[in-house]
């Protein structure tokens, strides 16, 4: 589930990078091109359809980010409870304060 969420997130946020890099800044982009025709696809205006679907897009990311992170918070819990870290690591060697490692002395 993890998987599909994130590869999902990433697609939204491709969406949304081209959909701001069509849009000038100043109001002319795309739409330049459609000024003579009063609806093209349904759409009234190339600005209005680049505005609204910049704003579903950033909503949609802003609820699969939070579903992601509820959905991947719980990861670590087993029962309710995160489970323990059981790896055993070796003892670090003793260092006396030059630097240089003691050996235990032999009997």
């Amino acid at each position: 589930m993890g998987i599909f969420l994130t590869v999902v997130i990433l697609l939204v946020c491709l969406l949304l990078a081209a959909v701001i890099l069509v849009q000038n800044p100043k109001g002319g982009g795309l739409a330049t091109g459609f000024q003579g025709a009063s609806q093209f696809g349904g759409v009234q205006k190339t600005n209005d359809f680049l505005e609204k679907s910049t704003w579903y897009l950033v909503i949609t990311l802003f609820v699969l980010c939070l579903v992601s992170a509820s959905v991947l918070s719980g990861q670590g819990e087993v029962d309710g409870q995160y489970q323990e870290d059981t790896t055993i690591s070796a003892p670090a060697p003793s260092v006396d304060g030059g630097g240089i490692e003691q050996e235990a002395p032999a009997e």
